[in-house]
């Protein structure tokens, strides 16, 4: 989130701008994006020295266009992006990462019988995701004999991370997030810049590229976008650490695809995990979170959609992100 600092340091002579002038300058570099008060613009070069040629260089880009939607919200009451198709120029954003030799991290957990997502995940990450940039797949399993090999593109590799199961599958909903946090230190903050986070019972079905990289990023939840705060499945019992009251909140995030800078995942998945089972697990926790440390980007539910359910309603030009059919009950309990 942008913040206004304030000096008191006397007007240089030079400077006669009167008030509205000036307020009409700041949202002119506001819409533009050229860093004065651009929400993209604090990108964090988070890999540690010595963990390669992007180790501790900050990222700067010119962020998103001038909003060229007119039917959808493009930007947070923080001032921070919201990413649909048609408000970013992703031939610039490519250029300007390349430059910084970034690596994507992209964990998932296939634990149990949702291993049997994990093929059709990489298969179609290795068609539509960061296309043209290194990508690490950390594939969190209790079972790694049964990874699938998939073909990777040069520059992009599988690591298999084996890690215990767990009886209910609320328990490695919260697990994960602990896990994630872990290897944070461990190992994601040496080997890459970024980390997005996604369940396996997705698959990729459009671009889904560099434009989603900042430092703190959350996602919309496809049930919840076009609701009313007070419908916000949050959770509601005071003595949870998830707990948020009925007059706050400003959106209603998924918890099936995040991600950030290493050590922005790190805080948030660190502060997660410690809490006891909420409403949604997780995605409670992750919802009060963000409350108090507001996302740098939001992606609209173009990344986090199911077609099954919801259809495909004009507003979404794409669908990037979909869940998988399936059988809860088969795929939970066994």
């Amino acid at each position: 989130m942008a913040e206004l600092l304030r000096t008191k340091a006397r007007k240089p002579q030079y400077c006669s701008l009167g008030p509205v002038a000036f307020l009409l300058i700041m949202i002119f570099l506001v819409f533009v994006g050229t860093g004065v008060l651009s929400p993209r613009m604090p990108m964090l070069g988070t890999r540690q020295e010595g963990a390669g040629e992007a180790a501790g260089k900050p990222i700067s880009l010119p962020g998103v266009t001038l909003p060229s939607r007119k039917d959808v919200l493009v930007l947070t009451p923080w001032l921070a992006p919201i990413v649909w198709e048609g408000t970013f120029n992703i031939d610039i954003l490519n250029e300007q990462f390349r430059a910084q030799n970034v690596t994507i991290g992209l964990t998932v957990f296939a634990i149990k019988k949702y291993v049997v997502f994990l093929k059709l995940l990489l298969e179609t990450a290795e068609e539509h995701f960061m296309v043209g940039h290194e990508v690490n797949y950390y594939v969190f399993t209790d079972r790694p004999a049964a990874v699938p090999r998939v073909a990777l593109r040069g520059g992009r590799r599988p690591l298999v991370l084996e890690v215990p199961g767990a009886a209910r599958w609320q328990d490695v909903s919260m697990r994960r997030l602990g896990m994630i946090s872990s290897f944070c230190a461990q190992r994601f903050l040496h080997e890459v810049d970024f980390l997005v986070c996604t369940d396996v019972d997705m698959r990729f079905r459009d671009h889904v590229g560099v434009e989603i990289l900042s430092p703190r990023v959350a996602t919309l939840h496809p049930g919840f976008f076009r609701a009313a705060r007070r419908a916000f499945t949050y959770e509601r019992r005071p003595q949870s650490r998830a707990h948020i009251p009925r007059d706050q909140g400003d959106f209603y995030y998924s918890g099936a695809f995040f991600g950030g800078s290493v050590a922005e995942v790190q805080r948030l998945t660190a502060a997660c995990h410690r809490a006891i089972e909420a409403a949604w697990h997780d995605e409670s926790h992750l919802n009060r979170y963000l409350l108090d440390h507001k996302p740098t980007e939001v992606l609209s539910p173009e990344y986090m959609w199911d077609e099954r359910l919801l259809g495909w309603p004009a507003v979404m030009e794409k669908l990037r992100c979909v869940a998988v059919p399936k059988d809860h009950r088969e795929i939970r309990h066994r």
